[in-house]
């Protein structure tokens, strides 16, 4: 499991050098964005990754597999990687889906508006690159953390 990693992303270069890696097919259902969230909790904390930065990783890893599972196709994985080989290291974050599913009907009345379209703002913000890569396959949304 330790390939290297596309040499194009947009907006940033590639982690060529991974030490860990971590796949989890993701349950195109709501309920997956929990679960998800326990599972990725347990792994960075077996990495001895620092406690902020678990914090953090949580929170993008909500958001984009929300994303994913809300407005995308399925299949849907989540892929997390870890590089100490390059400085600063730093925790990739790849969420990837078959692709648009079409639009997502929102309440006539209007009464859900806050609780959509903060995603992006709450990965850029925690993120110290992120982008999207779109493959035949899909649709790879990701992030970099710095882990140190």
């Amino acid at each position: 499991m330790n390939a290297p990693a596309p040499s194009e992303y947009s907006g940033s270069h590639a982690m060529r050098r991974r030490d860990a890696e971590f796949l989890f097919p993701l349950p195109h259902i709501p309920e997956a964005v929990g679960l998800v969230r326990r599972r990725a909790h347990t792994v960075l904390t077996g990495w001895n990754l620092p406690a902020t930065t678990i914090e953090d990783a949580v929170l993008v890893i909500s958001e984009l597999v929300t994303n994913a599972v809300t407005h995308a196709l399925p299949p849907a994985v989540l892929q997390l990687s870890r590089t100490v080989a390059e400085e600063p290291c730093a925790l990739r974050i790849e969420v990837t889906d078959a692709g648009p599913a079409g639009s997502v009907p929102r309440p006539a009345d209007g009464r859900h508006p806050a609780e959509h379209g903060r995603g992006s703002a709450i990965v850029s913000a925690l993120a110290a690159r992120h982008g999207t890569r779109v493959d035949p396959g899909g649709i790879t949304r990701w992030a970099d953390l710095p882990t140190v």
